[in-house]
């Protein structure tokens, strides 16, 4: 037996590609660095994401905790990326691979897959569509002819680091906030209320107190306030919800159609409710975060991009968007701004409705607007200003792609998108977008993953 354990040993050392039975592809690190099997990942986890029905400040808890851990496996054996660790202050140093694998190596990429399914599978309900997922994914690293200890060794590191991950978020409050209270409907008329069709409770009242990443507090870029409510025409407030009324009510037929062709291409609501008699059924979609961490894949796989940077792009914009549904839920619920179509149907007609539903919480400000101008600004800083692209996110939901010069533009698109649809006054998109440029400049000047680069001020 010591023998054959030399002979094994020597087959190994001189670059044979069998190793007592085992055949082994000596460009098997190379062959998994294809950042395919990442992006592929990532979308699973969307598509689990839409089926299981999570709301937009959850699923933004989902990318960002299963994209952080990710990007730590990978960058672990990658000099040219800085750990997350010590630049998120209550992240702490995560496992090292040494402590896992010992003197087997690791293939950091496959690492970094188990690490972002691991958590993602923790986070979400359906597990078991996770699990398939691993079981094919793994299977076609090993087809790849990837060593068997290493393979094993890398799926344990990346375990190790999910593992470190789930423990640091179990303790971000958002166990706690389930038992929380309910949001308290007022009875007054500037308020808001439950909408039509299924008048929901108001979502996620207390995500505000979920801890965020680079902000220093839920309140910390604080929009202005809402436009002073008033009952009476003429009055600013009337001008607004006059400007939302007549939204679509242009005689310009080709002005109409694009206006509901933006609204419907960014209406990103996890769960649109049908009524049709005394029957209902729902229309399941991406989340506003969904449809910017499928930008950035869209970003990632036109410029061609390296596993390092596509880990870097899904981890910058879901973090991005996971503090900007921390701010902007900590202004709609101090505001409880009443949305357009509860005062259009008591004081303007009381058959309008809006062309997208109304989303189940306060309307001041604007979360695609927030959202999405923060993952907009990190992903300009990793791609360029000028970084043009053809958004198909929405195809597989029926509705044609649409193609931007820049994010910042599709930013502006999508948040103008709201007043469109009906569901969104102008101040909220405005200072909306203004609050989301603040958190996601924040973001960069707080976490710099990219070793290379000076971390800014």
């Amino acid at each position: 037996m010591k023998i054959l354990s030399r002979i094994c040993s020597l087959l190994v050392l001189t670059g044979l590609f069998l190793s007592c039975g085992e055949e082994v592809n000596p460009n098997f690190q190379e062959e998994v660095a294809q950042p395919e099997f990442y992006h592929r990942s990532v979308k699973k986890l969307t598509d689990v994401i839409v089926h299981d029905i999570f709301s937009p400040p959850q699923a933004g808890r989902i990318y960002a905790y299963s994209s952080i851990a990710g990007y730590e496996a990978f960058a672990a054996g990658d000099p040219g990326l800085n750990t997350l660790a010590g630049q998120i202050p209550h992240l702490q140093p995560l496992p090292q691979p040494a402590d896992v694998s010992g003197d087997v190596e690791i293939a950091y990429p496959i690492a970094a897959v188990a690490a972002q399914l691991k958590v993602g599978k923790s986070l979400i309900f359906s597990e078991e569509k996770i699990e398939a997922f691993e079981d094919e994914i793994f299977k076609e690293f090993a087809a790849i002819k990837v060593p068997a200890a290493t393979l094993q060794a890398s799926i344990d590191y990346g375990h190790a680091v999910a593992d470190h991950v789930i423990k640091w978020y179990d303790g971000d409050t958002y166990k706690q906030s389930r038992t929380f209270p309910k949001y308290s409907i007022s009875a007054d008329p500037s308020k808001w209320q439950p909408t039509p069709p299924d008048y929901m409770d108001g979502i996620e009242p207390s995500w505000s107190k979920i801890r965020p990443f680079a902000l220093d507090r839920s309140d910390q870029f604080k929009p202005l306030p809402p436009t002073k409510y008033s009952e009476e025409k003429g009055s600013d407030w009337w001008t607004e919800v006059e400007e939302v009324y007549n939204a679509l009510k242009t005689e310009d037929d080709s002005e109409r159609e694009e206006r509901t062709a933006i609204a419907q291409f960014w209406d990103c609501n996890p769960y649109v409710s049908h009524h049709v008699g005394h029957v209902m059924f729902a229309t399941k979609k991406i989340t506003p975060g969904g449809h910017w961490i499928n930008i950035a894949a869209i970003a990632a796989r036109k410029a061609g991009a390296d596993f390092k940077t596509t880990t870097h792009a899904y981890a910058m914009t879901s973090m991005a968007m996971h503090d900007g549904f921390i701010s902007c839920w900590d202004e709609k619920y101090r505001s409880s701004l009443v949305r357009p179509e509860t005062f259009i149907n008591r004081h303007l007609d009381e058959d309008w409705r809006p062309l997208l539903q109304t989303p189940p919480f306060p309307e001041h400000t604007s979360g695609h607007s927030v959202v999405s101008r923060a993952c907009a600004v990190v992903l300009t800083d990793i791609f360029g200003d000028d970084f043009a692209f053809t958004d198909d996110s929405e195809v597989e939901y029926d509705l044609p792609e649409r193609s931007y010069n820049s994010f910042l533009e599709a930013s502006e698109e999508a948040a103008l998108s709201r007043l469109y649809g009906g569901i969104h006054y102008r101040p909220a998109i405005d200072y909306g977008v203004t609050q989301g440029e603040a958190v996601g400049k924040h973001l960069l000047s707080r976490v710099q993953p990219r070793a290379n680069l000076t971390k800014k001020k």
